[in-house]
């Protein structure tokens, strides 16, 4: 079995998407920019934004192809996870390294 490349696409724009928040100072990546950071609440709410616009993407492309399956909860706890864990090198980047003195 070959996997499609609208499944890479969509993997790809997770990974990104669940970066952005984390390296960006924008609201919503194109809004006004929050001074002096963002906080933890923004940044998780802009998190699951994008997340629902990749699932969003991802059932467009799968109705494109073919007939869309119907998910249970279980696809969504499973996506939740899987995006959280695409976002753990922006989290680390913004709250876990070490910053430079100055």
């Amino acid at each position: 079995m070959t996997t499609s490349p609208a499944v890479w696409l969509v993997l790809a724009l997770a990974l990104l998407a669940a970066n952005l928040p984390f390296v960006n100072e924008r609201l919503f990546v194109v809004g006004p920019q929050r001074a002096p950071a963002k906080s933890l609440g923004w940044r998780l709410l802009e998190l699951l934004s994008l997340g629902a616009l990749v699932v969003l993407l991802g059932m467009g492309l799968e109705a494109r192809i073919g007939q869309r399956h119907p998910q249970g909860w279980e696809f969504y706890a499973v996506m939740l996870c899987l995006f959280f864990t695409f976002a753990f090198p922006g989290f680390v980047w913004r709250y876990l390294r070490r910053h430079a003195p100055g």
